[in-house]
């Protein structure tokens, strides 16, 4: 080991005292390079841990100098067949980069690249503030981020990406610049709102903050329903938030699943609903779903905090885990839900799922956050394309295939492609539009960047500009 860590020793005596390298074999470089999808990951030889942002410059300069591929890590749970063609590569651990600094003015904040959404979350609640984040605590603030980024306060103040003031980020051949809308880069600027992955390791990134309110409740009410209440739920939704009409303060959020606890044959479904400003939920919104007769209601109130417990996606949740499955997404993006298409897709999921027993951990997300603050930024502002889209759904192929067998992730693909196909047969949309951040590798890149010719024109004249060797391409790539 000692000769592996010496191969390195041109790099380690250009990093700072606190970071650290991490070779193959090593008791921590398994810890350091677990992910929660294992379908299609990156290879690495070596980590490099960085401790501040000059440690970024100097392996991003050695991984060129001996043309070796690099990539950046965070929270672990970006998942998309691209992260493959990192092979024999450098991973550039951004977890030691987790500062939060507050403005004296107490409207911006200053976190650090490899911040985790929890830490965020918990060091702006205890100072009485808040921001858009990712609904799950144990992935980065930043990964969904320079993806858009949908969160549960978006519909009062926007995406992730949308509370963006400024940005210092490391380039391709180890530039640094700090960039905002005011900078000398504003291209650079809207393409890191939504197509960042492309462009640079984000070392810091300064966001607006809000007051948090004194006595500000949060309530929920969820919802386990048997198969035979399917067009009752969904029918439910469209009535009651037709075109995405929900207040900025309600989400609603269901799943499609199986839990042979309450329902040994077929899978159920669980829906939830989250408001902000009262306790509990108000009875407009839920006495329409405990009409529809459900299996098992809850209900409870608390602190934004306590959201993603409610919802399962908090850090101890087995869903957000790092539990050495294979993961594959397939979003799609839909205005209302068909009745029809909700009834074929839990019929294929059913059959699916029962005559391939190692999918039985799949599920499909369908989430119903609120859009007012995302339509209210205009859509050429930046590089995140679907503002005007309503709900977005996606198939989560689950699947333990440590035997890394290829026929087992065809019959994956094909069986998460079938039901996203399914709903977008029945939206009426002539465009596939998916979320860049549960992209599964197969989508075209106006599914995830935009349809607009100026849009794909725009990306690529910047990829040439800033990574013109595309040394950033491993992630949903523009081009």
């Amino acid at each position: 080991m000692s000769a592996q860590i010496d191969a390195y020793a041109a790099l380690r005596v250009k990093l700072s005292p606190s970071a650290n390298i991490y070779v193959q074999n090593s008791k921590d470089f398994g810890t350091a390079t677990l992910r929660w999808s294992q379908y299609k990951s990156p290879d690495f030889t070596v980590v490099v841990e960085v401790a501040i942002e000059d440690d970024v410059v100097e392996a991003i300069k050695y991984a060129n100098a001996n043309q070796i591929p690099f990539l950046a890590y965070s929270g672990g749970h970006g998942a998309i067949a691209g992260l493959a063609s990192v092979q024999k590569g450098i991973q550039i651990s951004l977890a030691k980069l987790d500062s939060v600094e507050i403005s004296e003015t107490g409207t911006t904040a200053t976190f650090g690249g490899g911040i985790l959404s929890k830490k965020a979350i918990d060091t702006l609640w205890k100072a009485g503030k808040q921001t858009v984040t990712g609904c799950c605590e144990a992935t980065s603030l930043l990964g969904p981020g320079l993806g858009g980024g949908h969160g549960l306060l978006q519909g009062k103040y926007g995406l992730i990406s949308d509370q963006f003031v400024s940005a210092r980020i490391v380039l391709a051949d180890g530039t640094v610049k700090n960039v905002s809308s005011d900078s000398s880069d504003p291209d650079l600027w809207w393409a890191l709102q939504g197509a960042g992955h492309n462009f640079g390791i984000v070392t810091s990134v300064t966001m607006r903050i809000y007051d948090a309110p004194n006595e500000d409740f949060w309530s929920f009410e969820s919802y386990v329903y048997t198969q035979d209440k399917v067009e009752g739920l969904y029918e439910r939704i469209n009535a009651l938030w037709p075109d995405g009409s929900q207040p900025s303060g309600l989400i609603n959020f269901s799943v499609l699943m199986r839990n042979p606890a309450v329902d040994a044959e077929k899978p159920i479904l669980i829906f939830f609903i989250v408001q902000n400003g009262c306790q509990p939920a108000e009875s407009i919104y839920t006495q329409p779903f405990r009409d529809l007769g459900s299996v098992f209601t809850q209900s409870g109130s608390g602190a934004y905090t306590d959201i993603p417990g409610w919802i399962g996606l908090d850090e101890k949740s087995p869903s957000t885990m790092k539990l050495g499955l294979s993961v594959i997404r397939f979003p799609v993006n839909v205005q209302n839900y068909n009745l029809q298409a909700q009834r074929e897709v839990y019929e294929l999921f059913a059959k699916e799922t029962s005559k391939t027993p190692e999918f039985s951990n799949s599920y499909i997300m369908f989430e119903g956050y609120p859009v007012h603050g995302v339509k209210a930024v205009p859509s050429e502002s930046s590089a995140f394309p679907h503002r005007d889209d309503n709900i977005i759904i996606a198939p989560v192929v689950t699947y333990d295939n440590k035997a890394n067998d290829p026929e087992l992730d065809a019959k994956a693909n094909e069986f998460g492609e079938k039901l996203r196909q399914t709903i977008f047969a029945a939206s009426g949309q002539r465009e596939l539009h998916a979320y860049a951040n549960y992209a599964s590798g197969s989508e075209k890149r106006e599914s995830l960047y935009g349809f607009e010719p100026w849009r794909l024109q725009k990306l690529e004249a910047l990829k040439k500009k800033y990574d013109l060797e595309g040394k950033f391409n491993h992630y949903a790539s523009v081009l």
